[in-house]
């Protein structure tokens, strides 16, 4: 019997996570080719503010979205942290808590958004009257069903806050669909405040911490996968892009090479390049994709004042913005992260869909994030260490629609190909592994056949 070979595109998570499933199929062959000088794609951890470990990017992972938490316990990584109970707040013309009773931003109770300051008078009156109003068409638009439930304020403050900073979004041009939690409760109420409260009481009871992350940083979890993956046999290349696919029978070839099986990790305009020779109408959808690009950047400052004390960080309304979208207070995130000179770590975050920050040099970054920061929090921060990330087209944005462009995108695969990653099934770690595992399945199914 011919060898069989399976080949992953990709070294992020998401292709990580396929390569350690395949080497667990029937494949006598399994190869991961990274085209950069490094394995974990968006994901990356380093040393800063005398501290060993202080994520550039993603700082955790859901714990109650089963497929990181496997992951982690499958390769081994069961240091396993948490944050600390601190709280977030928004601006909006000064610090507020989120209110309490929600739903990814929806209001779930009536009292906690009554005696909010968050919101005006007049958008809670708004929003009370959404029970009463009638269903109406949204578009598959996140921003427009929320518009027209609850008003502008809700949204712009509350959900686009929310759920814009978790996918660097303008939930405005974001699809409904792609945010289950939301899109559940849309599709079995009329009244979302009543949905959301609903789902709330159904929801089990808080058991423990709702995130996770190793406690030497993400990239330990990228780490230990790549280490699971060479452990089951799989063979893992950097600085090895994948130049040229070709059919070969019932099979592919890759830069000459033969293979049974070939998953495609990488973003979509690289798999996109990949593919045109072999499949245009599929090459032709990789590349509507579009992204968002933003810049992280790490700060070790004084100690924040009392104030402050408590809260895990702040988000930016899109009204609000200039270029800072969102600010994490580290250090009182996680108890870890406390620099062993004194003073704190704080990671902000620069850039969003429809808010460019690639063109700006570091200086500018760095003026930016100071004098957005200093009117935020009413401090001069004046840090002793300065790191800037920059990510281009880190966040995909999912249109709406791209539920059904997706499925037409995968039909216009040849046999054999597969996708995986946060180009296609969901932002964040756990979605990005059960992708690259679905793809691989989907590529041991069919050997298996």
């Amino acid at each position: 019997m011919a060898e069989r070979r399976a080949l992953v595109v990709g070294g992020g998570i998401a292709g990580l996570a396929a390569a350690f499933e395949l080497t667990g199929g029937p494949f006598d062959h399994v190869e991961l080719r990274e085209a950069s000088d490094r394995l974990g794609g968006k994901i990356a951890t380093s040393p800063f503010a005398g501290l060993d470990h202080v994520d550039e990017a993603a700082d955790a992972f859901l714990r109650r979205v089963p497929p990181a938490m496997q992951l982690a316990a499958e390769v081994g990584v069961d240091d396993l942290t948490a944050p600390t109970d601190a709280t977030a707040l928004v601006w909006n013309e000064g610090l507020h808590p989120i209110p309490g009773g929600v739903v990814l931003g929806l209001p779930a109770a009536i009292r906690p958004f009554a005696t909010s300051p968050l919101l005006s008078w007049r958008g809670k009156l708004r929003a009370a009257a959404e029970p009463l109003l009638p269903a109406r068409p949204h578009g598959d638009s996140l921003g427009t069903l929320v518009r027209q439930r609850f008003g502008d304020e809700v949204h712009e403050r509350l959900v686009d806050a929310l759920v814009g900073s978790i996918y660097a979004a303008d939930t405005d041009h974001w699809s409904l669909a792609t945010v289950p939690q939301l899109a559940q409760v849309a599709a079995q109420h009329r009244s979302l405040l009543v949905g959301a409260r609903r789902s709330r009481r159904r929801a089990p009871a808080a058991g423990g911490p709702i995130f996770a992350a190793p406690a030497t940083g993400m990239a330990t979890l990228v780490a230990a996968t790549a280490d699971g993956v060479i452990a089951r046999g799989g063979l893992i290349s950097t600085g090895r892009p994948v130049e040229r696919l070709e059919h070969d029978g019932s099979g592919w070839r890759a830069d000459g090479e033969r293979f049974d099986e070939i998953v495609l990790a990488s973003p979509a305009a690289a798999a996109g390049a990949l593919v045109r020779p072999v499949a245009p109408d599929a090459a032709d959808a990789l590349d509507a994709v579009e992204t968002a690009d933003v810049i992280m950047v790490r700060l070790h400052v004084a100690d924040l004042p009392d104030r402050l004390s408590g809260h895990s960080g702040y988000l930016v309304p899109k009204p609000e913005q200039r270029l800072v979208t969102a600010a994490s207070f580290a250090s009182q995130k996680w108890a870890a992260w406390q620099p062993p000179a004194g003073g704190q770590v704080l990671r902000v975050s620069l850039g969003r869909d429809g808010l460019p920050v690639l063109h700006l040099d570091d200086d500018a970054v760095v003026a930016a994030t100071l004098d957005e920061t200093a009117r935020h929090l009413g401090l001069d921060l004046q840090p002793t260490e300065i790191s800037i990330t920059r990510w281009p087209g880190a966040f995909p944005q999912y249109r709406p629609g791209h539920v059904e462009r997706l499925a037409a995108l995968r039909a216009a695969l040849p046999p054999g190909l597969a996708l995986a990653g946060a180009s296609h099934d969901g932002i964040g770690i756990p979605a990005c592994v059960a992708s690259g595992r679905a793809a691989a399945r989907q590529a041991i199914e069919r050997v298996g056949r």
